[in-house]
């Protein structure tokens, strides 16, 4: 793949970092183009789904597959799942049912945009806490719920990490957001107590949290992969380089405003992507220079 550099062209943003349906000011939506959906994080008019009340997010489960399909190219996850049963599962009912929760969560279709986006930086991944961000940034782009969570209720918590991870706020959030969503109220207090708890284990899995009974929040590390996930994938929704700055989907990773200027000054500086900013002019290419 060659470098992939990024005209400036404005878009149109929500103050959650979602995108209007107005493609006359964007740059081209690869999603579109290609018959895809908006990633739901993107989509202003995403709704919220209950995947998480039955499972969390399978972060282990996902790693499995990806270790493997990366020795076996040929075989397809839903192979490696369903017919190889690399998750160990007892049934043929049980595989078929863990594939579809995986599915729901992660893709896992390697044509299809964001998801080969997310496997191009996965594969670029130098450490655990790095893979675990990666992953986190795909689930959340892929799920509305948990990107806003994660934009809204997380990040504040992870400005001032270590702070108190409560179900009750978590499940206070998920209350509140009926009249944006509707759909919310159509889910029985079981099921929103059970995504509650489920998104707070969950973030810790992926390294924003830590405790089993009693968690806190971590304040992650700044890595290449996610922050270059992120950029990708709103590049290709058709975001320009100067609103892309401002997106608030970066609060995913605790950063906002000046700070994400800063932290892509600080990868440009170790090599993990070029960005340059002058004036009204942001330059901002992902792949590694030579």
């Amino acid at each position: 793949m060659g470098r992939q550099k990024f005209a400036d062209r404005p878009s149109a943003l929500d103050s959650v970092g979602a995108v209007r349906h107005n493609w006359r000011t964007v740059t081209t939506n690869t999603f579109a183009a290609e018959g895809q959906a908006l990633p739901p994080a993107l989509d202003a008019g995403a709704p919220y789904t209950s995947r998480l009340s039955a499972r969390s997010a399978l972060y282990s489960d996902l790693q499995v597959l990806l270790d493997a399909q990366r020795v076996t190219r040929e075989a397809s996850f839903r192979s490696l799942v369903v017919d190889e049963n690399r998750l160990v599962r007892k049934s043929i009912a049980a595989r078929k049912k863990a594939w579809q929760e995986l599915k729901t969560r992660y893709i896992l279709q390697p044509e299809h945009p964001l998801f080969a986006a997310f496997l191009s930086e996965w594969n670029r991944c130098r450490s655990e806490p790095e893979r675990g961000l990666t992953a986190y940034v795909l689930l959340a782009l892929n799920d509305r719920l948990v990107a806003d969570l994660g934009i809204r209720w997380l990040f504040p918590r992870l400005r001032r990490a270590p702070a108190e991870v409560r179900i009750a706020d978590i499940r206070g959030f998920i209350d509140g957001a009926t009249a944006l969503h509707p759909e919310v109220a159509a889910w029985s207090d079981q099921t929103r107590a059970a995504v509650a708890q489920k998104y707070a284990a969950s973030i810790r899995d992926f390294g924003l949290a830590r405790g089993k009974v009693n968690k806190v929040t971590t304040r992650p590390a700044l890595y290449g992969a996610p922050v270059r996930l992120l950029v990708r994938v709103l590049r290709l929704v058709g975001i320009s380089p100067t609103e892309m700055i401002q997106a608030r989907v970066f609060r995913l990773l605790a950063l906002d405003g000046q700070d994400v200027v800063d932290a892509l000054g600080e990868l440009n500086r170790t090599n993990a992507l070029s960005f340059r900013m002058q004036g009204d002019v942001v330059e901002l290419e992902v792949e590694t220079r030579p």
